[in-house]
């Protein structure tokens, strides 16, 4: 980004937040969050949407793009809009944004950037045989054993978008379930006698920082 440059962000995930607060500092003249919901639906964690607030960032809740417009030189100079008003709460439990007729409005920008989140890649549906949920995420059992006998899944694949430190738990849940699949003990990996006081044919009393001798 350029300085003076005007940046829309499409979303209010947390990711959406990184994009806004990274743009003020590449240099950002203004900064705006476009978001169809309102705060409290937005789905970035509290602090996140608190740091961007006092940064400088202008949100902009039950606002939902329609159309990026173009200057005469094919760059972005407005976002269309239109106002929002929460309606019944939909499928995720939060109340559906319904349209306010005849609230449709430009923004200006030269720059929208979109963070509405992700889904999986509709090609696992067509390129492989593993049963897939109704999102179009991979479905696994408790184990997280997929149809695919001796094949295992875990992370935003089957839960959808969270966080890494829940994916590595899937990771190690996964691993315990091949363990047992494979038949494997905890015992077949531990060494009996003098091994287990070495590692890498080192006694472990030796193991330590590098010692200069001295005469």
């Amino acid at each position: 980004l350029q300085p003076g440059n005007h940046v829309a962000v499409i979303g209010a995930g947390n990711t959406a937040m990184d994009a806004l607060r990274v743009s003020l500092r590449l240099g950002a003249e203004s900064v705006h969050c476009i978001y169809r919901r309102s705060k409290t639906e937005a789905p970035a964690r509290a602090e996140e949407i608190h740091h961007a607030e006092q940064e400088g960032v202008d949100f902009n809740w039950l606002t939902s793009p329609i159309e990026i417009l173009a200057d005469a030189q094919g760059g972005v100079r407005a976002l269309r809009c239109v106002r929002m008003e929460l309606g019944e709460p939909d499928a995720s439990g939060r109340r559906k944004p319904v349209p306010v007729p005849g609230s449709e409005f430009e923004f200006d920008c030269d720059m929208v950037v979109f963070a509405i989140g992700t889904n999986a890649n509709p090609i696992l549906g067509q390129t492989c045989k593993l049963a897939l949920d109704k999102r179009g995420y991979i479905a696994t059992d408790d184990s997280l054993a997929t149809s695919i006998v001796g094949v295992w899944a875990g992370g935003d694949i089957v839960t959808g978008a969270a966080t890494v430190i829940r994916a590595m738990g899937a990771g190690r849940q996964a691993a315990r379930a091949m363990k047992a699949w494979l038949g494997l003990r905890d015992s077949d990996a531990v060494y009996e006698g003098d091994a287990a006081d070495t590692l890498f044919g080192i006694h472990r009393a030796e193991h330590g920082p590098a010692r200069v001798r001295l005469a």
